[in-house]
């Protein structure tokens, strides 16, 4: 399965150029799933309710959905982004996964980071998963990254690539998915953006350096921190679905949850 990482710096709330951007870079890949930044339309540094409002969308025929779409179907290719989601009077931090044949599934992203409680609602979808081309295909969203319950619960659900939209300023996602990779013997995607926003008198600098880790703990894939470009690697989706550590020792069969305390 050939999979990749767009990286780039969005221009907050330019979506005409953010998209010009992801049409460049997409058009003509050859590849099977593509993963994108969280809020990767956007950008991330919001100001007030209303500013989120204004930029929100919904997926069920909405513009930009409908946009990602054409660019699947055009290039017969599935995408993961992160995506800014209204539903009614609500908005959630979400990623979605779009289809060449046009569906869109969705993932809302459980763990809120910071001033985003002043903006989102958590998520309320839970952990789904999905099917790509035979493959089975999770989402999570940047700061999911610190509970590992999220990478895990995807794991138990038959995950074996998991698709990370973010948009991270702290320094230790990168090394922990290393972990998160290794716990669960799953690939994982962290799509990151870079550049910064600055609105106002706030500001918030990306640290990029995307990556690709393989059930072994391996960067198969892996950017600079201000990189941009599209960067594509073959990988074998079973080596997800051989949880042995050793001859003895299977990941989850070894699991002991009776013996777990919350």
């Amino acid at each position: 399965m050939r999979v990749g990482i767009l990286q780039f710096s969005p221009k907050f709330g330019e979506k005409g150029a953010n998209f010009e951007t992801i049409e460049k870079y997409l058009n003509g890949v050859n590849a099977d799933l593509i993963v994108l930044p969280e809020l990767a339309l956007t950008g991330y540094l919001f100001l007030s309710k209303k500013e989120v409002s204004s930029l929100s969308e919904d997926i069920s025929g909405g513009p930009s959905a409908r946009r990602f779409v054409e660019i699947a179907k055009r290039n017969n290719l599935h995408i993961v982004t992160g995506f800014l989601e209204r539903d009614g009077s609500k908005f959630y931090n979400s990623a979605i996964l779009v289809y060449p044949d046009g569906k869109i599934k969705v993932y809302r992203k459980v763990h809120l980071f910071f001033e985003e409680k002043l903006f989102f609602e958590p998520g309320n979808l839970g952990f789904p998963v999905f099917e790509v081309k035979g493959v089975k295909v999770g989402m999570m969203v940047c700061f999911d990254w610190v509970f590992p319950e999220a990478t895990r619960s995807l794991a138990l659900g038959g995950a074996e690539i998991i698709a990370h939209p973010a948009n991270l300023v702290l320094p230790y996602c990168q090394d922990a998915m290393i972990t998160r990779s290794i716990e669960n013997r799953v690939f994982t995607i962290t799509a990151n953006r870079t550049g910064k926003d600055v609105r106002g008198d706030k500001e918030l600098s990306f640290t990029g350096k995307s990556q690709i880790v393989s059930p072994s703990g391996e960067r198969v894939l892996e950017f600079e921190g201000e990189e941009e470009g599209i960067k594509v690697i073959e990988i074998e989706p079973a080596m997800a679905r051989d949880k042995n550590i050793t001859e003895y020792n299977d990941l989850f069969r070894d699991r002991r949850p009776g013996v777990y305390r919350a």
